[in-house]
């Protein structure tokens, strides 16, 4: 298994309509960078977030979440409170091959400002918007600008599809495509 280059994006892209809307370079003007990078692809967050907060006192529970826990937000900023996170989605809709796998880590601009982006592995033929988690680690609230970069997506290709992928399973959030709450 090996990380994948631009090219191999650019032509997986072309062939397997594999991340759209798709950036063929890397956007950056005044903007925190999105786009194709050298190795990987750095995904945009949309307009839409959940915030969360403790107004009504639930428990955060993934095994029964309580709906309760946020706020709905739409905006072109959205402010994290400190110690706090929020869920928003990508602006990309990703379709991974049977034999791809990719991990995704935050953008250092953010990282440096205490902000944690954590997504979990896109597996094999996943598809769907990205729901992400946002956390503000920082003891001030934090700024998240929508319609830019927020975490880079790294392809990784095995030398055989996998026996069962994510389709064959029928998995919980394939083909999600807002922000999609925990589910057993």
């Amino acid at each position: 298994m090996s990380v994948k280059s631009d090219r191999w994006i650019i032509s997986m892209v072309k062939e397997k309509d594999m991340i759209r809307p798709f950036e063929e370079k890397l956007i950056r003007n005044e903007n925190i960078s999105y786009g194709l990078s050298s190795y990987g692809y750095d995904m945009r967050v949309s307009r839409d977030f959940k915030i969360f907060t403790n107004i009504n006192s639930t428990i955060v529970d993934a095994k029964n979440f309580d709906g309760r826990s946020f706020v709905d937000f739409t905006g072109d900023v959205c402010i994290i409170p400190p110690h706090s996170f929020v869920l928003g989605r990508s602006v990309e809709y990703f379709k991974i091959p049977r034999n791809v796998v990719t991990l995704c880590f935050g953008k250092s601009s953010y990282a440096r400002c205490g902000i944690i982006v954590n997504v979990t592995p896109f597996e094999p033929e996943w598809e769907g918007y990205v729901t992400i988690e946002i956390s503000n680690t920082g003891p001030l609230p934090a700024k998240i600008y929508a319609n830019e970069g927020i975490a880079q997506v790294l392809f990784f290709e095995s030398d055989e599809e996998c026996i069962i992928s994510y389709a064959d399973r029928s998995g919980k959030y394939q083909a999600q495509k807002g922000i999609t709450l925990p589910k057993v």
